[in-house]
């Protein structure tokens, strides 16, 4: 196996909505964004699968090492082959990737977080950053460009909070802020013991609130003149907006399962937007 079919066999298999997205992109861009998504399931691995700490810690400092022997010309590991050959033609930087690899390692220093300023950056180093190479990969003229898809990527990161309190809790960990859990009167206790209630329902329709804040800042900062080459994040916007309706739809039934998009709906709303040249979900997001 190739490092590029290394790449392309770990991001099929996930199921990940960044999949659809990735299906019309020319190539060489389809290539690079595959492998960056290649780098970050294997450093949110780490964490996920290792049940000792002091082990996945030595495996995050090896992948922060394989960073900078990549940077170097001396890339080992199979994602990182794939990734290099894309460093100039897309604007990589060391920086950006290890601050992505400092984000999974986050969860192994806290299980909770304070406030939103807290869990912004747990979500700025999970998506953010990675928002912002991805807007390098599908092409860019302008510097509020990056600003759009940093902030695109809080709001996936976010949602995905959402859709997944119930498996998090399971794991002992609550990312929802305890300043917003202490306002809403909810107990942590109440969401680890998968416990409904009405104020639960309105925790989480005020970080609902807040995520589809965060998509209508975005859009609102993409420049004209970017938003075809930007079209695959835009799909990707389409498909986790209107995964966060869904949640909302079933009143945020979180707790004992994962709601998900099917297959063909998820495919259906990329081909949709990639069609439309992104105006429609622009215009669905900014309302």
């Amino acid at each position: 196996m190739s490092p590029d079919e290394y790449c392309q066999d770990k991001a099929a298999r996930s199921g990940s909505s960044f999949y659809y997205a990735f299906l019309f992109l020319p190539p060489e861009r389809r290539k690079a964004i595959t492998a960056l998504y290649a780098f970050c399931r294997e450093v949110d691995d780490v964490v996920d699968e290792c049940s000792d700490p002091s082990v996945a810690r030595i495996k995050l400092a090896w992948w922060r090492a394989e960073v900078e022997k990549m940077f170097a010309g001396q890339a080992e590991h199979p994602v990182t082959q794939a990734l290099a050959p894309h460093i100039g033609p897309c604007g990589l930087d060391a920086a950006r990737l290890i601050e992505i690899v400092d984000g999974m390692e986050m969860d192994l220093d806290q299980a909770r977080y304070m406030d939103w300023a807290e869990l912004r950056t747990y979500c700025w180093r999970a998506a953010g950053v990675v928002g912002e190479l991805s807007a390098g990969i599908f092409g860019h003229t302008q510097p509020a460009t990056l600003a759009y898809a940093g902030k695109l990527g809080l709001a996936f990161q976010l949602t995905n909070i959402i859709r997944d309190i119930g498996d998090d809790a399971r794991r002992g960990r609550i990312y929802l802020p305890v300043e917003d859990l202490q306002q809403h009167d909810v107990k942590a206790t109440e969401i680890l013991d998968s416990q409904y209630s009405e104020r639960f329902r309105e925790l989480m329709r005020f970080e609902t609130a807040r995520a589809r804040q965060l998509y209508r800042e975005a859009v609102q900062e993409l420049p004209e003149a970017d938003r075809r080459a930007q079209r695959p994040g835009l799909m990707m916007a389409a498909i986790y907006h209107a995964l966060l309706d869904e949640i909302e739809r079933d009143g945020w039934h979180v707790l004992e399962q994962r709601i998900s998009l099917t297959p063909i709906r998820k495919f259906w709303l990329a081909w949709k937007t990639w069609v439309g040249g992104g105006r429609g979900v622009i215009r669905r997001l900014r309302q």
